[in-house]
Order: C-alpha cells, then structure tokens, then sequence
C-alpha cells in the first residue's frame, strides 16, 4: 500500500493554486491587449509561449527538486483553477467596470 505524503500534497496544491491563477491572470491580460491592438495573433502567440513556458518550468522544478506528491497537487490545483476560471468565463461574471 502506497502512503501519501499529505503534507507535500498541500505544499503542491499551494504552489499549482498560485501559479494556476498567474498564468490565468495572464491569460486574461492577453486576450485583453491582443483585442486593443491590429494584429492580435502576435499578442496571444507571445503570451501563450511565455505562460506555457512558465507553467512547465515550475512544474518541472516540483517534479525534479519536490517529487511525486507535490507534482499531484500541483497538478490538481491547476485543474481545480482552471474549472473555476471556465465557469466564470462562461457565467460572463463583468471584469471591473464592464457595461
């Protein structure tokens, strides 16, 4: 029987919850500027190779220096961001002062 490291599991779901919501957080950001400019594809293919880049770095840096059980709760945590920031995409919850 396999004995989860509860502890490291939180540390991972800590570490993916953070960095989860910045990589969503610049998600959002991209999609805004690449709207303002004439050619948005630039925009979105910059930020979209930077936020992946940033989010398997990390995800590599727990995997290799953390291990196993903090890579599932990071992994977990990501998920968990990414449905909650889908449902208030879908639900068209107004950013700021949005008419």
């Amino acid at each position: 029987m396999i004995v989860v490291d509860w502890n490291a599991v939180a540390l991972g779901l800590a570490i993916g919850a953070a960095t989860s919501m910045v990589f969503f957080a610049g998600l959002g950001l991209g999609m805004r500027l690449a709207l303002l400019t004439e050619r948005p594809i630039n925009i979105l293919v910059l930020s979209a190779l930077l936020r992946i880049a940033v989010l398997l770095g990390i995800g590599w840096a727990v995997a290799f220096y953390l291990g196993p059980f903090v890579l599932a709760g990071f992994a977990l945590a990501f998920f968990i961001v990414r449905t909650v920031a889908t449902a208030i995409a879908r639900a068209g919850v107004p950013f700021r002062d949005a008419p």
